[in-house]
C-alpha cells in the first residue's frame, strides 16, 4: 500500500483495532461482561451471555454502544472497575510506535479520532506508550456522536483545524470511512489486521493495510 506522504498534512487516527490490539475489547465485552452479568443475575451463562450481546448488537453503531456509563446502568455491572482488572492484556500493535514516530518526524499533524468513552481512552494511554505522539485526543463522547455519523468530521474541525483534502483517516470502522468520505476526507486507510486472534476486518473496496511497515518508505 503506497501512500503520497506529500499530499497529507493531518493524519486523523482510530485507537482501538487500528493501533491497538482489539482482542482485549473483544474478549472483556463477550466473554467478560457475559460472566459478570451471570454471575449477578444468578442464572447460567448460556441463558445471561446471549442476553448481553443481544443487547450489545441492538446498540452497534451508536455511542451507547461504547459508553461504559450507559452498560453500568444497563447491566446493572460496574463496567470501568471490571476494566482495571484486565488492563494488563492491552496492547499496541507491534509497528504502532514506529508509525506513530514516523508521523511524527514527517511533521504531520496527529490527531485521535476515537468512539472509546473517556475512562477507556485513559486507561488505554495509562497501559500503552501512544499518548505523547498525538497532537489533539478526541472521543466522540465530547460531542455525542459516533462516528458512523456525519456531523462529527466538522465538530472535530471546530476543535483541530484540518484540511479535508489534505487529511487521511485511518480506521477500522468501514462505516467510520463512509462517512468520513460522505463529509470531504480525501485519503482513506482501512486498517484490516485488528488481532492476531480475530479475522481481518473487510474492508468493502476502501484502500486497506495489514501492517504500518506497508505505509511508511
Amino acid at each position: 500500500m503506497k501512500v503520497n506522504w506529500n499530499q497529507i498534512d493531518t493524519v486523523l487516527l482510530d485507537m482501538d483495532g487500528t493501533l491497538l490490539d482489539l482482542h482485549f475489547d473483544h474478549h472483556f465485552w463477550t466473554e467478560v461482561v457475559p460472566h459478570a452479568y451471570s454471575h449477578k443475575e444468578g442464572i447460567p451463562l448460556e441463558e445471561g451471555k446471549p442476553f448481553v450481546l443481544n443487547r450489545l448488537a441492538a446498540h452497534k453503531g451508536t455511542l451507547n454502544w461504547y459508553c461504559l456509563d450507559f452498560w453500568t446502568q444497563e447491566l446493572g455491572i460496574p463496567i470501568e472497575e471490571m476494566k482495571q482488572e484486565f488492563k494488563q492484556d492491552i496492547r499496541e500493535h507491534p509497528e504502532t510506535i514506529e508509525f506513530l514516530a514516523f508521523l511524527k518526524q514527517q511533521g504531520k499533524q496527529v490527531i485521535m479520532v476515537t468512539n472509546a468513552h473517556r475512562g477507556s481512552l485513559a486507561l488505554k494511554l495509562e497501559m500503552t506508550e501512544i499518548g505523547p505522539y498525538f497532537d489533539h485526543m478526541i472521543s466522540a463522547h465530547d460531542f455525542q456522536l459516533p462516528k458512523e455519523d456525519i456531523r462529527i468530521w466538522d465538530a472535530i474541525y471546530n476543535i483541530a483545524h484540518y484540511n479535508p483534502r489534505r487529511t487521511l483517516l485511518i480506521d477500522d470502522n468501514v462505516l467510520a470511512l463512509q462517512t468520513a468520505q460522505q463529509y470531504g476526507i480525501r485519503h482513506l486507510l482501512c486498517a484490516t489486521f485488528v488481532s492476531p486472534h480475530m479475522k481481518l476486518v473487510d474492508p468493502q473496496g476502501y484502500p486497506s493495510f495489514t501492517n504500518y511497515k506497508e505505509l511508511m518508505p
